[in-house]
């Protein structure tokens, strides 16, 4: 039969997209369905049919996978977040490692198999940052939560099991300010309203938290009003920031702040390392995890006291700073100018003194770098989803360091890149998926790889290559 829109079919579950969505076959198409799991038996009904491939929303469990248990989220199906929450987290961490496993040998042509993925010692409350935009409801009542997947359409939801319950509090308080001083929230396809996004960022360690409004405007009325009430939620509350964003983007955040309250940085204690975090900095979500992770990273480096170490897309100088003191010299490079003023700020005041940062493309300033004939002994790579540009790539070969370290949050492009790397004379010798981020689709992996002609020099001269 013919498969046709708005027909409805009995599918086989046999496997798991990267964004979390079951497949199934009928007759020569693929199908997608959202919140089924590997190995069910369900009822779709077809919403729409390409030329070999279609999409389906489940109507019904006919026989259930082991690993299905019952949704504790209200919202989990219309939100685009928790993609997982249907399932166990031991059937999570199965599809997140084949993921990593089956992406690294068909993107990257890579046959090494990933170590054991480091499961996350919390898989509730674990976020210290969340962005809510705001809007309204279909009957004209202010809300807030997240976009639906796919779409800007917000799917309230102020108790997001993943935030910690202070987000929520402030969510409520900042709901009723705005009913009460009537402040609108903005609208996307009109470009009118005030309130674009609530951004609350929180230190796992010392409990500081950030209040930040994302606006289409200069100020928001009332401003003492909103500090008196922002402040009553909780003592953990340090500052309250404004950023300014008047442009037709999807962009959350503008270029500028304003803090018309308390600091607009936060302190967090991360491995035994104190960082302040500004509101435009990069920051892991997951603390607890990111320790463990950048610990991983450490390990992978096989630092000692006479190397230099090279931190591409440092951010806020989070994973070189931990390092520093096991190098001679660091290095961080970063785009963001808050980021590069907040990490050193971090290596002053954790008094490293051998540590540098430079404000610049990363790809630019690997060039440069290499013009001024720097030969870093160890490369930290954590660029964003989007991986390495060419230029990085090709400037990082060309200073031939031993060792790079690689932390990706996207397999695709992190697979697409090891095969460049692999290609310019380096060889992949150890991976490692970390969940940072349970019940989404998202995960984290490390890897390592070596100068294979600097090997090669370790085996003439008989000595141990292949211990790392």
């Amino acid at each position: 039969m013919q498969l046709k829109k708005n027909m409805e079919i009995e599918l086989q579950i046999t496997g798991t997209t990267h964004d979390g969505k079951g497949v199934g076959r009928y007759n020569d198409f693929v199908i997608f369905v959202p919140h089924c799991a590997e190995g069910e038996t369900v009822k779709v009904h077809v919403l729409s049919v390409k030329k070999n491939l279609a999409y389906g929303k489940l109507l019904e469990v006919i026989v259930p996978s082991p690993a299905r248990i019952e949704s504790d989220c209200p919202v989990s199906e219309k939100c685009g977040g928790c993609v997982f929450r249907h399932i166990s987290y031991e059937e999570e961490l199965r599809i997140k490692y084949n993921r990593v496993s089956d992406t690294l040998k068909k993107i990257g042509g890579l046959s090494i198999t990933p170590e054991q993925i480091l499961e996350s010692p919390e898989i509730y409350g674990y976020r210290n940052k969340a962005q809510y935009p705001v809007g309204y409801t279909k009957d004209g009542k202010i809300t807030a939560g997240f976009f639906a997947a796919h779409s800007h359409r917000i799917v309230g939801c102020l108790n997001c099991q993943l935030e910690p319950p202070l987000f929520e509090n402030i969510l409520k308080a900042v709901i009723a300010f705005m009913n009460e001083y009537k402040i609108t929230a903005y609208n996307e396809e009109t470009g009118e309203g005030l309130i674009r996004n609530i951004y609350i960022r929180r230190a796992r360690a010392t409990g500081q938290t950030a209040v930040c409004f994302v606006i289409n405007g200069d100020s928001i009325p009332h401003e003492d009003k909103l500090i008196e009430t922002i402040r009553s939620v909780s003592p953990e509350i340090t500052g309250i920031v404004l950023n300014i964003n008047k442009s037709r983007t999807n962009v959350i955040l503008g270029k500028t702040c304003r803090t018309i309250w308390g600091n607009d940085r936060i302190t967090d204690i991360l491995c035994g390392v104190k960082y302040e975090i500004s509101p435009q900095s990069f920051y892991q979500v997951n603390s607890l995890q990111t320790g463990r992770l950048y610990s991983i990273a450490k390990e992978f480096a096989d630092l000692n006291k006479n190397d230099t170490l090279l931190d591409m897309y440092c951010g806020a100088g989070t994973i070189g700073l931990f390092m520093a003191d096991s190098v001679k010299n660091l290095i961080g490079v970063e785009v963001v100018p808050e980021a590069i003023e907040d990490a050193k700020r971090n290596a002053q005041i954790n008094n490293i003194s051998n540590a540098r940062f430079i404000c610049s493309d990363a790809g630019e300033a690997a060039k440069r770098l290499l013009s001024e004939g720097y030969r870093p002994d160890v490369v930290v790579l954590d660029p964003p989803r989007k991986g390495c540009d060419t230029l990085t790539i090709d400037s990082v070969v060309s200073m031939s360091p031993e060792r790079i370290v690689y932390v990706s949050c996207d397999p695709a492009t992190l697979a697409r890149d090891l095969k460049i790397f692999t290609e310019k004379g380096y060889i992949v010798r150890r991976v490692k998926p970390v969940d940072m981020f349970p019940r989404t689709s998202h995960v984290e992996t490390v890897c390592l790889m070596r100068n294979k002609r600097m090997l090669e020099r370790l085996k003439m001269l008989g000595l141990r290559y292949d211990v790392i």
